[in-house]
């Protein structure tokens, strides 16, 4: 709660600049310039509120989750419970929802105000920290809130097995970080076709871009695509006119142009020289493929992957009432 009051409170001042900042940058096209400068500002707390809401959920899972029911299995006060009129069942039901729909209603509600606070900077962030990009979409949206759910009974789970509270916690952690590295390196890419098309070679979605002395242009394409600011770029290649890939995101190629005439000569070297020879380039048929998931899927990937955790959490919990009900003693 005290993350959502100070987002809150500064939210509206962050806004605000950004606006601000928009409507004087589109008035000369200086909005690139803009973005670089802006984001570079409060790169620092973007990064701490991110890292803030990606832990969250694990240490739900750690410090609420693990020690419920292991805590008291270690000192044998359930036996007591036990034995009066409350069923194991009424037992386990009551605990995980007094603990378990606040862990989850807080991890919500963090997410949805981190997802308001942080909406200026998503917008101007650089390569590598945009919406889509998997560590900051675990970070946005109602994702948290099935994350936390998953974290929390995971936890009362594993204790339940374990019935040691240190090593359910640690257990809790190593489970649930594998689960959260698997998902977006295997499951994510895939919640929905990801989109492939070939673009024109510019600024946008070049890396680097040279033409040495006495041999061809070298080109470096990068993880981004032209028109489409904040998709999440699974892969990129540069592809010569006849289709085939010639090198990956990051690697250097060499483009079949002429070097000794024309707009790739030497004498055209300079910012407009360097112009008019991808233009050369892009008329000869090189261009880039990328596969990618478009920004405007930002919000079916989080009901989606929400809903898968909801269908773990569930299964979880159907284990636990089930291990409490025939194996606990």
């Amino acid at each position: 709660m005290a993350l959502a009051t100070t987002l809150a409170l500064t939210g509206p001042d962050l806004a605000g600049q950004y606006s601000r900042g928009i409507t004087a940058c589109t008035q000369d096209n200086t909005c690139d310039r803009f973005f670089d400068q802006f984001f570079d500002e409060y790169q620092t707390p973007f990064l701490a509120v991110t890292l803030v809401m990606l832990l969250l959920p694990a240490l739900i899972g750690i410090f609420w989750g693990a020690p419920l029911i292991t805590r008291e299995l270690e000192a044998d006060t359930h036996l007591l419970v036990w034995n009066q009129s409350i069923t194991r069942t009424r037992w386990l039901a009551v605990k995980l929802a007094l603990t378990g729909l606040t862990a989850t209603a807080a991890a919500g509600l963090s997410g949805l105000v981190t997802t308001w606070w942080s909406g200026p900077l998503d917008k101007s962030a650089p390569e590598g920290f945009a919406l889509m990009d998997p560590l900051v979409f675990g970070a946005r949206g109602i994702s948290s809130m099935g994350y936390a759910a998953f974290a929390f009974v995971l936890g009362v789970t594993v204790g339940m097995l374990v019935r040691r509270t240190l090593p359910a916690m640690a257990l809790t952690l190593a489970f649930f970080a594998a689960i959260q590295i698997v998902m977006p390196l295997l499951v994510r890419p895939h919640l929905m076709p990801p989109v492939t098309s070939t673009f024109e070679l510019g600024k946008a979605n070049v890396e680097n871009f040279g033409v040495p002395q006495g041999g061809d242009p070298q080109i470096i394409t990068k993880l981004s695509v032209p028109g489409h600011r904040g998709a999440w770029v699974l892969s990129s290649s540069l592809v010569d006119p006849s289709g085939r890939t010639i090198a990956e995101s990051g690697d250097s190629a060499a483009v079949q142009v002429s070097t000794t005439s024309g707009p790739c000569a030497p004498q055209g070297a300079g910012p407009r020289g360097m112009e008019t020879c991808m233009a050369e380039i892009n008329r000869l048929g090189y261009r880039q493929k990328a596969t990618y998931q478009p920004l405007d899927r930002f919000w079916p990937f989080q009901w989606i992957e929400t809903g898968i955790y909801a269908l773990l959490t569930l299964g979880l919990t159907w284990l636990s009432f089930w291990w409490i009900r025939r194996r606990l003693s």
